[in-house]
């Protein structure tokens, strides 16, 4: 039986192998176009980390508490601020001791569906993703064997995790699992493109369904945003300027020099700025750098190439993207135990 790792290796070198072949379908009509962006009827939880509600709202105190930063003074969600769709609005992260970190927080939207996470995909599971920024100098900076004896330390942490961990409590192994539960119910609503899918005409504008059309065709965008998040969960170097080596730095292969996880598109209007450095402040920076404006190395991914798009299909292409904007419920604060 192939192993989850076996599959990741298999999964990364289908994305080595077949760069630039996703969009290779791109002449058919409009309507097969809808069929490939259908929204998901579930939300995935694995086997070993099934769903419960009190285990999801567990999850969210943890998420807002900022016991878990070794200052008491940022929370999960003082990177990932759902005001701005799960991210933070600043180019880079802001982490211990108030340090500017070396890129920009992606947002923890739709990742029940994801493969591998952080920006160099590291981490292979949502649950490693929960732990890792907890305890990273540079971020939350926390002990674990401190956060586990704070938690411990109040009486209500100590009977809820025994509710929803029964005979298991307190441990590293359930703060992750109970963070990643509850970032899996994270997924953004129904958005006016999912409307149109469904076939309501009037839900965009006729500029947005011939961004939509320039999507999958001349633009390219779906060579990497495929699907209904808009993201083949793939790493691709884009021509950025920075020196950051992101995938290489974690899986030693020449073409992944520079590397990033594609990220998904729904709510990306409200996400500004973008990249992984932050460095593109507006969807026309994005725009303009996939047309022409990208550094050629090596590396470059090969989907990469002089698109000559017309500062019409360039506004048209935008209207498309304003279209994946949802109106996602408002988030409460959980009330934390003491």
């Amino acid at each position: 039986m192939m192993t989850k790792k076996d599959m990741t290796h298999k999964r990364i070198t289908s994305w080595i192998v077949a760069l630039g072949l996703v969009g290779g379908a791109a002449s058919a009509a409009d309507t097969d176009y809808r069929e490939n962006y259908q929204r998901p009827a579930d939300i995935p939880f694995p086997e070993e980390n099934p769903h419960s509600d009190a285990k999801a709202e567990l999850g969210k105190m943890l998420f807002f508490d900022p016991r878990l930063s070794r200052e008491n003074n940022l929370t999960c969600a003082s990177c990932h601020n759902p005001s701005f769709a799960w991210e933070d609005a600043q180019p880079t992260s802001v982490g211990t001791p108030m340090s500017r970190l070396g890129r920009h927080t992606p947002t923890v939207l739709n990742l029940a569906w994801g493969e591998l996470f952080f920006w160099d995909g590291r981490a292979e599971s949502l649950e490693e993703q929960a732990l890792g920024p907890i305890q990273a100098g540079g971020e939350m900076a926390q002990d674990m064997g401190e956060l586990l004896w704070e938690l411990k330390a109040v009486p209500g942490y100590v009977e809820i995790f025994e509710q929803v961990f029964p005979k298991e409590g307190v441990t590293e192994e359930n703060i992750g699992k109970a963070i990643a539960t509850y970032e899996r119910t994270l997924i953004s609503a129904e958005a006016p493109f999912d409307r149109w899918l469904q076939g309501d005409e009037a839900a965009i504008s006729d500029e947005a369904k011939r961004g939509f059309n320039l999507f999958n065709t001349k633009a390219k965008c779906v060579s990497c945003h495929e699907g209904w998040n808009f993201t083949d969960w793939g790493f691709h170097d884009i021509g950025l300027g920075d020196q950051d080596e992101g995938r290489y730095e974690i899986l030693d292969f020449d073409a992944l020099k520079h590397a990033f996880k594609t990220p998904g598109l729904r709510n990306i209007v409200e996400r500004a700025p973008y990249m992984h450095d932050g460095s593109l402040k507006t969807l026309e920076e994005v725009i303009d750098h996939y047309n022409d404006g990208f550094v050629n190395r090596p590396s470059l991914s090969t989907e990469m190439e002089r698109l000559g798009l017309s500062e019409t299909e360039k506004s048209d292409l935008i209207a498309f993207l304003q279209t994946l904007s949802s109106e996602d419920p408002a988030v409460t604060l959980p009330k934390l135990p003491n």
